[in-house]
């Protein structure tokens, strides 16, 4: 809880109602937080934000009618990136423009309890006082850096040879075909797919469809 014994508010930023809900609940789940109703599309973040004036937004990047990174610029609200964005200019630029932290999706519910908790010793250090010195300040910074628990369980060698050999039979595929194929959730398979992208395993490609929102396409590298 904050100084003023107030619950900690935040707005969830996301255009699947699935996802915004279940981010909501992880939300409630960590005391000292309350989750918002969620926000779908971009052009009525700012509104929401004056009306209910959240603590902390979770963000996504990619939005109808708008852009995560761009909201980042203009909205003075501390704010978390939740995203399944891997490519490292949208990480630099989610950063550069005032992210507290950045999230890829899917990600161990744990992961956002953590920087959740991280959050909360941030925020107490700096209602601490009206003055901070040095010390204070760096305090600050490092409640934001807590450890993430592991993304896969170590049983996961398996799962992950099995995503490789499903893009290597189809040479470029959807996070849906390799699901598909491997027998696994949707879910599961865009987590191992980023995390073999992010290792150099796999290359991601964004397809733009008629919808205007990006197509993760996988693909062997070399």
């Amino acid at each position: 809880m904050t100084t003023a014994g107030k619950n900690l508010r935040v707005l969830i930023v996301d255009d699947d109602f699935h996802v915004a809900t279940l981010h909501a609940g992880y939300v409630d789940a960590v005391p000292g937080f309350t989750a918002l109703p969620p926000v779908h599309d971009a052009r009525m973040v700012p509104k929401a934000v004056a009306e209910q004036r959240p603590d902390l937004l979770l963000l996504d990047v990619y939005l109808p009618q708008g852009s995560g990174l761009d909201l980042l610029q203009v909205l003075d609200v501390d704010a978390f990136v939740l995203s399944a964005a891997a490519e490292a200019p949208t990480v630099a630029t989610a950063f550069r423009r005032g992210a507290l932290a950045y999230l890829l999706k899917p990600f161990d519910p744990k992961v956002l309890t953590a920087k959740l908790r991280g959050y909360a010793r941030y925020r107490r250090q700096l209602d601490s006082g009206e003055y901070l010195d040095q010390g204070g300040i760096d305090r600050s910074q490092r409640a934001l850096l807590v450890a993430e628990e592991p993304a896969a369980a170590s049983s996961g060698a398996a799962t992950e040879s099995a995503v490789l050999a499903a893009v290597a039979e189809a040479g470029e595929a959807t996070v849906m075909q390799v699901a598909q194929a491997v027998g696994i959730s949707r879910a599961t398979a865009q987590r191992y797919l980023a995390q073999l992208a992010q290792a150099g395993s796999l290359r991601l490609e964004l397809r733009y469809g008629s919808r205007g929102r990006p197509e993760h396409r996988y693909s062997a590298n070399g």
